[in-house]
């Protein structure tokens, strides 16, 4: 009976310390570094298909965001920036503002010159 209870603490403590270091909810971006030179194909559209479509397609919400021109033509006039930045009333996507490194890259994104 003490084994067991020794063997129950050990795989609890276990439990507990692997938790303190790996049971966070992170992003793909959040754990591998700075997106030095984004795309839209290769960064931009997962970020936008993940968070954004799901409303902003079909024309059911404006402005619709399922293709490089229609996701250029919202940065540059400043719409989408200002939405996720929550600097414009209200943050999308509606379910929370996303992860400061995200927006950061969809602003070097911007800042680069919207390569595709």
């Amino acid at each position: 009976m003490k084994k067991i209870k020794i063997f129950l603490m050990l795989a609890s403590a276990s439990f507990m310390f692997s938790c303190m270091f790996s049971c966070e909810s992170n992003t793909y971006q959040d754990i591998s570094g700075v997106v030095t030179n984004p795309t839209y194909e290769k960064n931009i559209k997962t970020v936008i298909n993940a968070k954004c479509t799901s409303c902003h397609s079909g024309g059911s919400q404006f402005p619709d965001l399922e293709n490089y021109d229609q996701v250029l033509e919202s940065t540059q006039n400043g719409n989408l920036l200002c939405k996720i930045n929550g600097a414009c009333g209200g943050i999308m996507p509606q379910d929370g503002k996303m992860p400061q490194a995200t927006i950061d890259m969809i602003q070097l994104w911007a800042d680069q010159g919207f390569l595709n």
